[in-house]
């Protein structure tokens, strides 16, 4: 899990940047910044601080530092929003593993919280329909956001060699 080199406002700022490598934030994209942004406690003012830095290009605050308690919750908070509010999308699929490589969520954790993530659809949800459309989208979604985690991981290691 994450350690103490990890702060909230550089996972906001390196999530929105993921999200805006194709040059548009969808409607489902801003959902997962709101929720992204709860789930990190940013002051009000603090997302459009980062959005600000991001267009000038400058650099920006670190924010507080995030705990393997806090990542967890942050992954998990993000991760329900994604699945619950639509089918998912690549765009999405590339944010989710993204926060994994950022809070360093390994397979193990990624395995149990969507294990948690099946109880929460359940329990919300009566209509067995919806349930099953979403723990079908919960099932593609663990191995495309595995392999786009283990991509982001590959092109770090190589990087990392690189320096």
């Amino acid at each position: 899990m994450t350690t103490s080199n990890t702060h909230t406002l550089d996972v906001f700022r390196s999530t929105i940047e993921v999200m805006l490598v194709d040059g548009v934030l969808t409607r489902e994209e801003k959902r997962l910044i709101i929720k992204l942004a709860s789930a990190l406690k940013l002051e009000s003012d603090e997302p459009a601080a980062i959005y600000e830095a991001i267009q000038k290009k400058v650099e920006s605050q670190k924010g507080q530092n995030v705990s393997p308690e806090m990542a967890r919750e942050v992954y998990t908070r993000v991760f329900e929003v994604a699945i619950v509010n639509a089918s998912l999308s690549r765009d999405e699929f590339r944010v989710l593993a993204h926060l994994r490589n950022v809070f360093d969520i390994e397979d193990h954790e990624h395995e149990k919280i969507e294990t948690e993530l099946r109880e929460i659809v359940k329990e919300k949800f009566e209509d067995p329909g919806v349930v099953d459309k979403m723990l079908h989208t919960l099932r593609d979604s663990v191995g495309l956001v595995g392999d786009i985690f283990d991509t982001v991981r590959k092109k770090n290691a190589v990087g990392d060699k690189n320096e």
